[in-house]
């Protein structure tokens, strides 16, 4: 079967445990880099095992981050890229998909969003809250938006929860991909509890939902409305077992509005503890500049 003419990029950090599935689903395309952070597990042996091109990184605490690194240094054979996640998996129909919207790109589109199936808890997620990233892109007109945030506390080398800014329309894929990740629930958390961590600090900021990302139609303004409303942890437990009929589910649908609702919650109390710290540090900052503060020689 000819293959997909699009440059995929998979980046990693200790992802054995994910990366086999991940690369076996990506066989159809004709170029596959594995982006690697110095990993102390199987991951570069099992990739080059895969046929993947495995590419070191290591962050140098600047801009670009990972992702527009990638765009910026890696010797692609094609304009298109995908970027699929170690622990996302693609399927034929998806990929399928992909060959036959190319033409797209050449009439103008610059980018296509894709949605998840979601694993929770050993249960694939029908019904709930459906995340879509903007997953295939033209390289020559997108770029990851530089975001304030380079000083957030445990924050990493990868660009946080947000779409890339592209120069052009850009389409929904019809067919899904899947996440399933092979690590445990306690990865999950700390790698939400990060993620918290770097929207509370620019909730604070005033920098989330820069209206230069990519949205789907009226994402944007739901995004913003949401941003602006109080008890989102309430709201999104509400949105993801009952609007979105996430007790179809079961068990697992009410976990993961559970989840989902602390995640917020976590971001609300995050935002008001570092608001809380920066009003002690203006206050400590006023008193030590006012001239009656100021030591006087013994």
């Amino acid at each position: 079967m000819e293959r997909i003419p699009v440059s995929v990029v998979v980046m990693t950090k200790n992802e054995a445990r994910n990366i086999v599935k991940c690369l076996a689903s990506l066989q159809r395309f004709s170029e596959v880099f594995v982006v690697d952070s110095e990993s102390t597990d199987d991951t570069r042996d099992l990739a080059l095992d895969q046929g993947a091109r495995v590419v070191p990184f290591k962050w140098n605490g600047k801009y670009p981050k990972k992702k527009q690194w990638c765009l910026d240094n890696l010797p692609f054979s094609h304009r298109i890229v995908l970027y699929v996640d170690a622990d996302e998996e693609m399927t034929p129909e998806l990929a399928e998909e992909i060959r036959t919207t190319l033409p797209r790109f050449n009439d103008g589109h610059a980018g296509a969003f894709a949605a998840f199936d979601y694993v929770f808890c050993g249960k694939t997620l029908r019904h709930g809250h459906r995340v879509y990233k903007l997953v295939l892109l033209d390289r020559e007109r997108a770029r990851f938006l530089d975001y304030d945030d380079l000083d957030v506390a445990n924050m990493w080398e990868v660009e946080g929860h947000y779409q890339p800014h592209v120069e052009g329309p850009t389409f929904v894929l019809s067919n899904r991909m899947i996440h399933a990740d092979h690590d445990s629930l306690y990865h999950y958390f700390d790698k939400h509890n990060r993620y918290s961590d770097w929207e509370a600090n620019l909730r604070l900021k005033g920098l989330l939902n820069d209206p230069r990302e990519a949205n789907i139609g009226g994402r944007a303004a739901s995004k913003k409305l949401f941003q602006n409303m109080p008890f989102k942890g309430v709201a999104a437990f509400l949105h993801s077992y009952v609007l979105r009929r996430g007790f179809l589910d079961g068990k697992a649908g009410f976990d993961y509005a559970v989840a989902r609702g602390l995640y917020y919650w976590q971001i609300g109390i995050k935002t008001e503890e570092l608001k809380s710290a920066s009003a002690r540090a203006n206050t400590v900052a006023r008193e030590a500049s006012s001239p009656g503060m100021e030591r006087r020689p013994l």
